[in-house]
């Protein structure tokens, strides 16, 4: 089948353009100045009004996520059905190593869970959770015949997935020399446990304290250190997730000045959201908004300085780290000790809009806000130009963004599998009307028609990003 999208502005790298796009299949064939496509044949989807933007891709969720004695409680189906309906057409999730076990255990048993299950294209990133002689081995093997081609490392979380600096060392070395992109969560695990311990004893127990006992100066150091660590593997490609705060994001500012293989992603709930509104909300209220790296202190510069980071590509991506919990019997678990609330937000169903928000305040531009949530994920990640563009030969992943529509965000609305909504009440001056994953239209009007097990694996090559 054939598919023409008339009458739309197509925002392009180099910004907005009216174009009409032929989808053949389940690529884009041709893009024609406006009424110059074929009069006949094809299926006619009117965008006049709308942006035509390529699929989102967010580079960073956590489906079925075992942690902290549970699981994120969305599934692949629930997840990526969400995350459909909410423009993005590809997730990277992460597949687990845990310590003592083998690497490729773990990406057989993520493979199990996708099995049939995804409503749109997905492919993975490899958690290391224990850096050794067989672990180093299989990067290489992951890199060559998987597609995986990036690997996340902790230093955090001492006991559960933390990696010391002898470990990163080897870890980085090893991707130099494959070419994989090293993903790390910066804050100082270690230091972090003393804080926690300290505020346990002395009975600030409530939720604000999660993020009190994780300051920026944490993340900061681990940032910094971590960025030195790479400059000793030879410049190996480092990307910091979920930087949350102004000091880290002068460490990868100061590095990316000098020309380094440093980029980092920042998050919604960074941009948007705070340490005293939310995480200090009354009573366990605050709970719902628990994750790591935390919320930061209205009081300061964070947010500002992190949509500028967007700006100045300081900060290449924004993901979502969509690691959901329901608050009962998950987030409730941590009633009386903030250290055992299950950490994580849920916004793969509003990463799009919440962007565009960006543009209408006057914060990103249309070309900027397509880069973030689509174009420098495909090309940080390895899959452009397969995805990320709206270009002939690429995948027809597309959505038609509607700039004059209006979207408010409920747990009475919204499909993720969360019993709250970290975003409930929110207004967003845009919506998105159409999404076509691979050719086919699996969400429009509101209505959704697509289906779990259509969704494919991406084996992903080298980023494009890399020298």
């Amino acid at each position: 089948m054939s598919t023409l999208i008339k009458g739309g502005t197509v925002i392009g790298p180099t910004g907005p353009y009216a174009a009409d796009v032929l989808v053949d299949g389940e690529t884009i064939a041709a893009i024609f100045a406006p009424g110059r496509g074929p009069a006949e044949g094809p299926d006619v989807i009117d965008a006049t009004g709308k942006y035509v933007i390529p699929g989102a891709i967010d580079a960073h969720t956590h489906m079925q996520m075992p942690f902290g004695g549970t699981e994120a409680s969305d599934t692949f189906d629930t997840g990526t059905r969400a995350a459909a309906i909410g423009g993005t057409t590809t997730i990277i999730d992460f597949a687990i190593q845990r310590y003592g076990e083998v690497v490729q255990d773990g990406l057989a048993a993520w493979h199990a869970k996708t099995a049939g299950q995804c409503h749109i294209d997905y492919g993975f990133h490899m958690i290391v959770g224990g850096v050794d002689d067989d672990s180093l081995k299989a990067m290489d093997q992951l890199v060559a015949s998987e597609g995986i081609t990036s690997f996340k490392l902790f230093m955090a979380y001492p006991g559960v997935f933390y990696s010391d600096d002898g470990q990163i060392l080897r870890a980085m070395q090893k991707a130099r020399d494959n070419g994989a992109l090293i993903m790390m969560h910066a804050e100082n695990g270690p230091a972090i446990d003393v804080l926690v311990k300290q505020a346990l004893e002395r009975g600030e127990t409530d939720p604000i304290f999660h993020g009190i006992t994780r300051p920026q100066e944490l993340e900061a150091e681990a940032t910094s250190r971590a960025i030195w660590l790479a400059s000793v593997a030879a410049d190996c490609p480092l990307y910091i997730v979920h930087l949350s705060a102004s000091k880290a994001l002068e460490q990868v500012k100061a590095a990316r000045d000098l020309g380094r293989n440093v980029f980092a992603e920042t998050c919604p709930q960074y941009l948007y959201l705070t340490l005293e509104d939310q995480l200090g909300a009354p009573g366990f209220d605050g709970a719902k908004w628990v994750c790591s790296t935390p919320l930061r202190s209205k009081h300061e510069n964070h947010r500002a300085d992190l949509w500028q980071g967007l700006r100045t590509n300081d900060l290449s991506v924004v993901s979502t780290d969509h690691c959901p919990f329901c608050m009962k019997d998950q987030k409730e678990m941590g009633i009386g000790d903030f250290s055992k609330i299950p950490n994580g937000i849920g916004s793969v169903e509003h990463r799009v809009d919440l962007l565009y928000q960006g543009v209408v305040d006057g914060k990103l531009s249309l070309a900027r806000w397509v880069e973030t949530i689509a174009t420098t994920p495909a090309r940080m990640f390895g899959m452009y130009p397969r995805k990320g563009i709206i270009a002939p030969g690429s995948d027809a992943d597309i959505v038609l963004y509607d700039p004059n529509g209006r979207t408010r965000i409920s747990v009475e609305t919204h499909h993720m599998n969360m019993d709250y909504s970290a975003w409930e009440g929110w207004e967003i001056d845009g919506k998105v009307d159409t999404v076509l994953s691979r050719g086919e239209v699996i969400a429009s009007g509101g209505e959704y028609t697509g289906r779990a097990g259509r969704g494919k694996y991406v084996p992903r090559g080298l980023s494009d990003y890399l020298v």
